[in-house]
């Protein structure tokens, strides 16, 4: 197209009428065309003026992105692009980029649609050139929500595949009490029948309380093992969205800080400085960092009984970038753990409390790995333990965090 009106201009002059007439019904038939393309694509396009004004959006552009001002009205043409924008983070973005000159980035977000469903949105700024001069930027925009799902979908295949244990473990916690339940109930019937074949009155009745109390007790151990099971196996629906781990952190320090303060536990913190923002559900996110603080404050508290006022209990967190993860270290110095209770952490059932599930380190391992994530742990008997989770930095973030560090 480029070429043919290169080599029209030149004739021009040459032509007739008729001759003018027919290229230009040829110029608009080719415009429609490429136009017509343009707005097929199905990835949103952007194409922004070296003054940061809206010249072109296709169809796909407008129905993921949202906008205060309608691309089509006339006084778009006099505004940023970024003023048209109605998402704060998206504007913001894009107002950076083009501000600090910026092109060949790109940054996931996550926007909530008119239907309340959320979708994550792959943004990447281009250069627009033309005989090797910048005329111009292209604003991609990819949605990635099927994905993600994918990616979500996989992880809970995974997880399933491990079902084949924790349905072992749970027929070994059944047989227990069934088996109680059993003896129980037999006893009563042989109660009963060497009554009613003598005397034919029924035994007393405190003798069949106490066994129907043990059966009445075996049976909510039954119960509760159920339940436990079904909250291990069931798939977790997270809910992915942009969120700020730090922020999360933060809010839940100040919020289980007055307890731990009262029982003389220090609580330090160093989170990374930059604004990160990670694709996590917060809910479950919030869970991990909840569960990791009972187990520390439930160690240290252990310890202290044991050491007295000399042993002053501490827990550190730290938040930082190392790669393309975002690193949490979770540590105490509390009791710690053996070799054997660090191998068998993440274990469905596996407690070392009297009163422990043996489901609370599993959940939080489950809910780390739905995230993509890692999470481990390192602990020493007497000194203390630490947890690792290692989040992935969503693929935007990477570039722009390869970007600043390439100017220091």
């Amino acid at each position: 197209m480029q070429e043919f009106s290169k080599r029209a201009s030149q004739k021009l002059s040459k032509l007739s009428d008729s001759q003018i007439q027919n290229l230009v019904s040829e110029i608009s038939e080719q415009s429609e065309l490429l136009d017509s393309i343009f707005q097929s694509i199905s990835t949103g396009l952007l194409v922004i003026s070296t003054d940061f004004h809206l010249n072109k959006i296709n169809k796909a552009a407008e129905r993921v992105l949202s906008f205060s001002v309608n691309p089509e009205d006339a006084r778009a043409k006099s505004l940023f692009v970024w003023e048209i924008i109605s998402n704060e983070e998206i504007a913001r973005f894009l107002k950076n980029s083009f501000e600090s000159k910026r092109a060949n980035v790109r940054e996931e977000f996550s926007v909530l649609t008119a239907d309340e469903t959320v979708r994550f949105l792959e943004i990447s700024i281009t250069s627009l050139a033309q005989n090797k001069n910048l005329v111009g930027l292209i604003v991609r925009i990819e949605d990635t929500t099927d994905k993600r799902n994918q990616e979500i979908l996989l992880h809970r295949m995974e997880a399933m595949a491990g079902l084949t244990n924790i349905a072992a473990s749970v027929a070994h916690e059944i047989k227990n009490p069934l088996g109680a339940i059993s003896v129980h109930i037999q006893l009563i019937q042989k109660a009963v029948r060497k009554k009613r074949n003598s005397d034919g009155k029924l035994p007393e009745p405190k003798f069949l309380e106490n066994y129907l109390d043990v059966v009445n007790q075996e049976i909510d151990r039954l119960n509760g093992i159920v339940v436990n099971f079904l909250t291990a196996v069931r798939p977790i629906s997270v809910k992915l969205e942009l969120v700020n781990p730090n922020k999360v952190i933060e809010n839940l320090v100040s919020f289980f800080e007055p307890e731990f303060s009262s029982k003389g536990i220090l609580i330090e913190k160093k989170l990374y400085e930059k604004d990160m923002k990670l694709l996590i559900d917060e809910k479950f996110f919030r869970e991990v960092i909840v569960n990791l603080a009972q187990n520390s404050l439930s160690a240290i508290v252990e310890k202290s009984e044991a050491l007295g006022k000399s042993y002053v209990g501490r827990i550190q967190i730290h938040t930082f970038v190392k790669g393309d993860a975002f690193t949490i270290l979770f540590m105490d110095n509390g009791g710690g753990m053996d070799e054997e209770t660090v191998k068998r952490v993440f274990e469905p059932y596996f407690t070392t409390k009297a009163d422990g599930t043996g489901l609370g380190m599993a959940m939080s391992y489950k809910i780390i790995k739905e995230l993509n994530g890692d999470i481990s742990v390192n602990s020493e008997k007497e000194k203390g333990t630490e947890f690792i989770i290692r989040l992935p930095i969503p693929q935007g973030k990477r570039a722009l965090l390869t970007f600043n560090e390439s100017e220091k």
